[in-house]
């Protein structure tokens, strides 16, 4: 399954045309190496994925034939580290974060 469809199905990054401009962006890695769009995933791949000061690091532990209803969404991936980093927004308070 491509790269850009499989963030959009996991819920990861919520519509697939910004799922292909962080890629396009260099944001989504694969394995270590820059994620395409059109990488191809299998089950076992780590995925890495640096978007405003969060850093999620997923493995695939799934890859569905059809989308997924939303509660199951999160059966797709095992997340293996995240970070969350403070902005650099002098205005930024701790209750931003979500």
């Amino acid at each position: 399954m491509r790269l850009d469809k499989w963030l959009k199905l996991s819920r990861v990054i919520k519509r697939r045309t910004v799922a292909q401009m962080a890629c396009e962006q260099g944001r989504v890695f694969v394995n270590d190496r820059t994620g395409k769009s059109s990488t191809t995933l299998k089950i076992g791949d780590k995925v890495h994925i640096e978007l405003g000061s969060r850093a999620l690091t997923l493995e695939i532990v799934e890859i569905p034939l059809k989308a997924p209803p939303a509660q199951d969404a999160s059966r797709l991936y095992k997340v293996v580290e995240e970070i969350r980093r403070p902005r650099e927004d002098p205005e930024f308070k701790d209750s931003d974060w979500d």
